[in-house]
């Protein structure tokens, strides 16, 4: 296994730790949001550093590639579950983030049994870098509701642009037999 799977797998270990702190938390400002501020950080940035790693230490995996977005998800739907769970995340907004992950999770496995690889693109990278970016300053100020709502509006926008583009740029794979 590589160092950059390595600490992709941190990451995923990261999530019930993040997870206990959100619930102990109550969704209030105090020690423990931000402890799972301090840890939701540091797994976000464990997303930078595997994907340096990766490249520069030609450590590219197709464990690697699975996991990597798997790890990201995860991570960013633990904490969107907790601000539903809080009523501050609506839950129709939850819905259309885990949508567009299946979806695009469903149009790159028929990808991949038709032989091609779909690479994230830019816009996805934007959607989990404001995403986790968003959920940081949610967490920081968890109690500002209009700060909730626009990061809920960012979050939506990406994921649903991001989404789209995936499905236009890869429709072929969808209808070519080939």
């Amino acid at each position: 296994m590589t160092l950059a799977s390595k600490i992709t797998l941190l990451r995923v270990a990261f999530i019930p730790v993040f997870m206990v702190f959100m619930y102990l938390s109550g969704g209030q400002a105090g020690l423990w949001m931000w402890l799972s501020l301090a840890v939701f950080i540091i797994a976000s940035l464990t997303d930078y550093v595997d994907g340096q790693i990766a490249r520069k230490w030609n450590q590219v995996s197709d464990f690697g590639k699975f996991l990597d977005p798997l790890a990201d998800k995860l991570l960013t739907i633990a904490a969107m579950v907790m601000f539903c769970q809080w009523g501050r995340f609506p839950a129709w907004a939850l819905m259309i983030v885990l949508t567009r992950e299946f979806a695009v999770t469903g149009l790159r496995l028929v990808a991949v049994g038709k032989g091609k690889v779909i690479a994230a693109g830019w816009s996805g990278k934007i959607k989990t870098a404001s995403t986790m970016l968003g959920l940081c300053v949610w967490m920081a100020f968890p109690d500002m509701t209009l700060l909730g709502t626009v990061i809920t509006w960012i979050i939506i926008t990406t994921t649903v642009y991001s989404g789209v583009e995936y499905f236009v740029r890869n429709w072929s794979c969808l209808w070519d037999d080939k």
